[in-house]
C-alpha cells in the first residue's frame, strides 16, 4: 500500500502542473526556442530562483513538455483503437484521433514534429513515449496479419540496412518483414506530414475539404500496408 502524499508533496505536484500549463500557453507566444523559465516564473508570480527547484534548466522544462505531449497524443491514438472492430475501422479511428488531438494542440504538435529547438537534444525518455502513437498503427497491422487479413500490394523492395536496429526492437514480436516495417514507417510519416501540412496552411487552395482529404490519405496508407479498405 502506497503511503499517502504529504501536503508538501501535493503542493509540489500542483505547482509543477501549473508550470507546465503556463509553459504550454507560452509555446504559442514565443515558440519552443523562445521559452524560458524566467518568463514562466514571472507569469506565475514566482521568484525566478524558485522555479529552478522544479526544473533545473530550460531543457528540463522542454523535456517535460515533450513527454507530456507525446503521452497525450499516444493516449489519443490508443484510446481510439477498438480491437473488436475491423482493421480499417481501427486504422481510421487512430488516424482521426491523432488529427483531432493535433488540431486542438497546435503548438504542442509543433513542439513534437516541427523545427528542432537550437541547442536542445531530447533525451532517450522522449523516444520511449514518442513510440506510443505509431505502435498503435503497428498493432493494428500485426493483428490483421495474424488473422490473415493483410494483403499488401506489390511495391519496391526496401533494403534491410535502411531500418535501424532500434526500430526492429520496437516492433519485436510482431513478425514484420523489412517491407512491412518500411511501409509502417511511411504511414507514420505520412500521418504526421499531412497533419503538419494542414496546420501550417500548406493545403490552402489545394484541398477543398481537409478532413475528407485526410481520410483519403489514411485509406491510401491502409491499402499500401495491406489493410483492406
Amino acid at each position: 500500500m502506497n503511503a499517502p502524499r504529504t501536503a508538501r508533496a501535493r503542493a509540489r505536484i500542483e505547482l509543477t502542473r501549473e508550470i507546465l500549463s503556463t509553459a504550454r500557453r507560452q509555446l504559442g507566444e514565443a515558440g519552443a526556442a523562445g521559452l524560458s523559465l524566467r518568463s514562466v516564473a514571472r507569469e506565475l508570480g514566482m521568484a525566478s530562483s524558485a522555479i529552478y527547484r522544479y526544473f533545473a534548466s530550460r531543457d528540463d522544462l522542454l523535456t517535460a513538455l515533450l513527454v507530456e505531449s507525446y503521452t497525450e497524443i499516444g493516449e489519443a491514438a490508443e484510446g481510439a483503437d477498438d480491437p473488436g472492430r475491423a482493421p480499417i475501422e481501427r486504422w481510421l479511428a487512430v488516424w482521426r484521433a491523432t488529427r483531432e488531438w493535433s488540431l486542438a494542440n497546435r503548438h504542442e504538435y509543433a513542439l513534437l514534429f516541427g523545427t528542432p529547438v537550437p541547442g536542445y537534444a531530447a533525451p532517450h525518455i522522449t523516444a520511449e513515449v514518442a513510440g506510443r502513437m505509431p505502435l498503435t498503427l503497428a498493432r493494428i497491422t500485426a493483428d490483421a496479419k495474424r488473422s490473415g487479413d493483410l494483403s499488401p500490394p506489390p511495391g519496391p523492395a526496401c533494403d534491410a540496412s535502411a531500418i535501424t536496429p532500434e526500430m526492429r526492437v520496437m516492433l519485436e514480436g510482431m513478425e514484420f518483414s523489412v517491407e512491412e516495417t518500411a511501409r509502417l514507417i511511411l504511414a507514420w510519416n505520412r500521418l504526421v506530414g499531412i497533419i503538419g501540412y494542414e496546420l501550417h496552411g500548406h493545403l490552402a487552395n489545394v484541398t477543398a475539404d481537409d478532413a475528407a482529404f485526410f481520410d483519403y490519405t489514411a485509406r491510401t496508407e491502409a491499402a499500401f500496408n495491406g489493410i483492406a479498405v
